[in-house]
């Protein structure tokens, strides 16, 4: 199947909302969206699923969405993880080849890679994705490439991101009993990378941090590769919450409060700017300061970037980020919230739009970054998000069609071959009959 006629779907099971995605590639190589599906998320709580039978009525309603708009059959969908259970950690595997004669091949790589995915985890864990940073080939290290050297020792360091059994299930669960398939389980800031970050940016260092409902997600990307990789357990949820207790409100009205008049940093909020918001039954309407307001949102942001400076900190990368930060999800959407980041991390910093392989779309709303994770979900069905592999599946591919070539000349040669044979039987059989004579 080319893929200009693959149909991808991508399910993002979110804290605040649950969303569905089907797209295809066009004859650019650009992602264009054919239907799009959303349901209000309540069985999810900071990206783990909590209730089974509300979770599966809202992924059955966004499919049902996505697959009126399509017009298409859902069937397989491609599914994001996160949740504070999320761990990243580096491991060394090494493998011995039998010849230093033949080159390094894909097939050597894999080995490498699944020998990796055999590793002892902790009870209660599974491996999610097992990511190779460099190579070392015959104790010459920094290599990141080593198809088609020579070597007898191929060794690497891999990322290792694993996620709690527990959540992997309840996810499964949730998909299978909504009448679908996972194709894929990828990391959500993983996913949300493909759909916001371009190759340069990857390539010089960056940091995406994408603000979630219940998580805030970090990836880190350094020489094109990914680097590290976190989930933070608070998110844009949190902000409502505290302006519901700070402001003594409903929750709905809290959420609107953020929304509209929300801003990051306390300074640029108005003094003298009031909302009136109704009281409930028989009671006055409540008076709120918007700088008030501010100061609540500030606090709490602090604290989310605080927690994500520690984990640039903790990469190893921090000064090595050429590309800054590309801030995303519906938390990027606040206002002065990129100010903020850039005053607490001394960085440059960029809200991400996943607009980076998009063509042209039905939906004109998945350019929001709220629908960043779900447009990478989709594109990872496409691509792979270390493009080393997608060179080797293109150079597997490449190689099966040589192979076919090369089958079909040696078939074209057998038959040469044999006519030769017989050509030179009936020549002796002819001489033979000449002799007896």
């Amino acid at each position: 199947m080319q893929q200009q006629d693959k149909i991808v779907v991508g399910l993002d099971i979110g804290t605040t909302k649950i969303c569905a995605i089907v797209g295809t590639k066009n004859e650019f190589g650009k992602l264009e969206v054919l239907g799009m599906g959303k349901a209000v998320s309540d069985g999810v709580i900071r990206g783990i699923v909590t209730n089974i039978d509300k979770t599966v009525m809202a992924i059955e309603k966004a499919i049902a969405e996505a697959s009126e708009q399509s017009g298409i059959d859902i069937g397989v969908v491609n599914v994001g993880i996160a949740g504070q259970h999320i761990k990243s950690s580096i491991h060394h595997g090494s493998i011995t080849r039998d010849t230093l004669e033949d080159e390094i091949t894909v097939d050597d790589i894999s080995r490498l890679s699944n020998d990796i995915h055999k590793i002892v985890m902790p009870p209660g864990c599974e491996i999610i994705h097992v990511m190779p940073q460099d190579y070392i080939v015959d104790y010459e290290d920094g290599i990141k490439d080593p198809v088609g050297m020579s070597g007898v020792k191929l060794e690497a360091d891999f990322h290792v991101i694993t996620a709690q059994t527990n959540a992997i299930r309840n996810i499964n669960k949730c998909v299978k009993r909504a009448g679908l398939q996972i194709e894929h389980l990828i990391l959500e800031p993983l996913a949300s990378s493909m759909s916001v970050l371009s190759d340069e940016e990857k390539e010089a260092g960056v940091c995406l941090v994408d603000i979630g409902g219940g998580t805030t997600d970090v990836a880190i990307f350094h020489d094109s590769i990914i680097r590290h990789t976190a989930v933070i357990p608070f998110g844009g949820n949190i902000l409502t919450t505290d302006i519901k207790e700070g402001c003594k409100v409903m929750q709905n009205q809290a959420e609107l409060l953020k929304t509209k008049f929300g801003k990051a940093i306390a300074e640029e909020a108005n003094p003298n700017e009031i909302v009136s918001i109704p009281g409930l039954r028989n009671r006055p309407p409540k008076e709120i300061s918007i700088r008030n307001l501010a100061h609540i949102i500030e606090a709490r942001m602090e604290e989310v970037i605080e927690m994500v400076h520690a984990e640039i900190i903790t990469s190893g990368y921090a000064s090595k980020l050429a590309g800054g930060l590309v801030i995303t999800g519906g938390g990027s959407q606040l206002t002065y919230v990129k100010q903020l980041f850039e005053y607490m991390t001394g960085m440059d910093a960029r809200v991400g739009y996943p607009n980076e392989h998009l063509g042209k779309s039905k939906v004109e709303e998945v350019k929001s970054p709220m629908y960043a994770t779900t447009l990478g979900l989709v594109l990872s069905g496409f691509r792979a998000i270390d493009e080393r592999e997608n060179q080797y599946m293109e150079k597997q591919q490449a190689g099966t069609g040589m192979r076919k070539e090369a089958k079909s000349s040696r078939k074209g040669s057998e038959f040469f071959k044999g006519l030769i044979d017989k050509t030179k039987g009936l020549l002796m059989d002819d001489f033979n009959d000449k002799n007896e004579y």
